[in-house]
């Protein structure tokens, strides 16, 4: 059952909590699921429950500094006392490896959200065949000079604080500034969702309230304005298929503008499978918005296209050895 905390442990060190729901009937594909910052891997519960029934094993890990993932260098709002960014691809990959080993010869996907959204692009292009589709849903690599004065104001904290603190400056130009641009907002965290079910299970979740850390922050806009670097993108193959989700009214991600600005960005790399919904009265989370079923069933006939396919290496040893 999904709502069954199993544990992993990483490479990387983390004991990674995760979830996984089984496909039932014949399976068609493996599902990786790579949650947004502040949250955890227990909220896709409902949407786990649809793509099994659909015919996919879904696998959701926390990831480290969030949920119920224990490390001694990652407690709730830090990835890492270093290299974290790099640790949380390491766990990603780990997931991906362990959930082929357990069902080989199935089509891997991987779908991220918000910030992981940044870590999904980054670990596919880390380890460029390992996954037969990639999903990016409402993030953005578009980060341009507010991703260099970003940097710059973390690193002016870092130095006059230390890097283990809550950033002070960070959330309110971003969830602060987010949740005021909402008119009428009855909850600072309306900017989530229209529907205030979800935005009030979100508020009273207390695995969501915790304060990230400089040093998170750091990490988290590294991802963001490395992942989609030509550089990056070139380890990718041209033809894996890309699913990228936008809202309308997602501030986050500039009403959607951020998702068709990388849509754009892969097309004109010469990325042959984009696809790019827009779906334009939606917020930040399309999976918990009203209407996420027309969402949910777009990414579904993806995933069905997508499982024709011949499946990825069971090891990433052997994904190693054909790309490095």
């Amino acid at each position: 059952m999904f709502s069954e905390t199993k544990r992993f442990s990483s490479p990387s060190g983390a004991l990674l909590a995760y979830h996984h729901q089984r496909a039932r009937g014949e399976a068609r594909g493996l599902l990786l699921l790579s949650h947004g910052m502040i949250e955890h891997s227990l909220r896709y519960e409902p949407f786990a429950l649809t793509m099994a029934a659909r015919g996919y094993h879904v696998y959701a890990h926390d990831h480290r500094g969030h949920g119920e993932t224990t490390s001694a260098e990652a407690p709730l709002g830090r990835f890492s006392d270093h290299n974290g960014a790099e640790k949380l691809i390491e766990d990603l990959k780990a997931m991906r490896d362990m959930a082929s080993v357990d069902h080989p010869g199935l089509p891997m996907l991987l779908l991220g959200h918000s910030m992981g959204g940044l870590i999904a692009l980054n670990t596919a292009a880390t380890h460029p065949r390992a996954f037969q589709g990639v999903a990016i849903w409402n993030s953005n690599f578009n980060t341009g000079l507010g991703g260099v004065v970003a940097k710059a104001v973390l690193r002016l904290e870092r130095m006059l604080k230390g890097s283990d603190v809550p950033s002070g400056i960070l959330p309110k130009a971003t969830f602060d500034a987010w949740g005021k641009s909402i008119d009428r907002a009855r909850t600072p965290h309306d900017w989530l969702s229209r529907d205030p079910v979800e935005v009030d299970k979100y508020a009273s979740d207390p695995l969501c309230r915790f304060d990230a850390t400089v040093s998170m922050w750091l990490d988290v806009v590294s991802l963001a304005s490395r992942g989609a670097k030509p550089g990056m993108l070139a380890r990718l193959p041209s033809d894996l298929p890309l699913h990228l989700v936008g809202g309308g009214k997602d501030p986050a991600t500039r009403g959607g503008r951020d998702i068709a600005w990388l849509a754009n960005r892969l097309i004109g790399k010469g990325f042959s499978r984009v696809t790019h919904r827009h779906y334009p009265d939606m917020r930040h989370e399309t999976l918990n918005e009203i209407g996420r079923e027309i969402a949910i069933e777009d990414f579904a006939s993806w995933c069905d296209r997508i499982a024709t396919l011949p499946a990825a290496p069971t090891r990433f040893s052997e994904v190693l050895s054909e790309t490095e």
